[in-house]
């Protein structure tokens, strides 16, 4: 496993019959967990300006490249990306370093899992923080069928969904390109082309708005991303309808205490009924787009500190 400039040696922790590649920071700060979880197509690297100033503040800091990602285990069989699966390892390990809950945060598809835990291993979760995409109620219709009624074929969960292996054959031999593309912020405000839009943005030539990040830090992104492929990442999306039927009588209200953190400029539109289904959530925007930890780090860490210290002292 090559190393990572300014960031910290991975560990391969093995959880049944898979391992997760997992980062540390603020081992001394053992008995204090707070777990990072990654979105889509991210790296436990998304989180490398919050991990020295949390562990700074007394946690111990665990990132997992999460299943399908990096050096971990990536399972051939679909099913085995669904939701009970990834809220799962995240129980499985806190197993392994020996606690009973932590703090949860998450980005994108990781704020999914992350929400999903808060369902499924109530016990295991203390509060949770949020980024990007809000708690998504189930709906009244399974999901990819009900993403095809408002949003069309085109729209690319249902595309992973019904098209299997063809996006992942495009991102594949556009890699670079693609992340290149999709990690931009400032975007201007344009209607979306026609077409799915995971596969335009790997072959587009042309990047829209501004790099999120240097360039040293894409090449980990890309690397990561030629060694794997995208299609255990993708797996997670064609695991929706199977999560709807998971879910279907599951509390769908969390109870836990709980940051949301929009980006304004981000496509994913703030929940309008948050409050209903997560009662004690408190709400923040910060100017940005999707990226929100990586456009925004200072801003990022220092709104997730101060509300844990709020949370605690509460």
């Amino acid at each position: 496993m090559p190393t990572i400039a300014n960031f910290p040696a991975p560990t391969l922790v093995t959880l049944g019959d898979i391992e997760l590649e997992v980062f540390e920071a603020g081992e001394e700060n053992r008995g204090n967990p707070i777990v990072l979880c990654h979105g889509w197509p991210e790296h436990a690297y998304s989180w490398r300006h919050q991990m020295p100033a949390l562990a700074k503040a007394g946690f111990h800091v665990i990132v997992p490249n999460q299943r399908g990602y990096g050096n971990s285990s990536r399972p051939e069989d679909v099913a085995e990306y669904d939701i009970a699966h990834l809220t799962g390892d995240l129980a499985a390990l806190l197993d392994h370093f020996g606690y009973d809950d932590a703090v949860f945060v998450g980005h994108d598809w990781g704020a999914n899992v992350v929400w999903n835990m808060a369902l499924l291993h109530p016990d295991r979760v203390r509060k949770i923080v949020n980024l990007a995409l809000p708690y998504q109620v189930r709906t009244p219709m399974p999901w990819i069928d009900f993403m095809a009624a408002v949003f069309g074929d085109d729209n690319y969960f249902v595309h992973f969904n019904r098209q299997p292996g063809v996006a992942d054959a495009v991102l594949k031999r556009h890699t670079g390109q693609f992340l290149q593309n999709l990690f931009r912020k400032n975007l201007p405000p344009e209607p979306p082309e026609p077409g799915m839009m995971m596969i335009n943005l790997a072959q587009s030539s042309t990047p829209l708005g501004d790099p999120v990040m240097s360039d040293d830090e894409l090449a980990v992104f890309t690397a990561s991303f030629d060694a794997t492929g995208f299609t255990g990442s993708i797996n997670w999306y064609r695991n929706m309808d199977r999560n709807w039927h998971l879910l279907a009588n599951v509390d769908p209200v969390i109870r836990h205490p709980a940051l949301m953190i929009y980006g304004t400029q981000d496509m994913i539109p703030p929940s309008e009924n948050l409050a209903e289904f997560v009662p004690n959530v408190e709400v923040l925007s910060l100017e940005c787009g999707h990226w929100i930890q990586q456009e925004k780090p200072q801003e990022t860490t220092q709104a997730i500190l101060k509300w844990l210290a709020v949370a605690q002292a509460a």
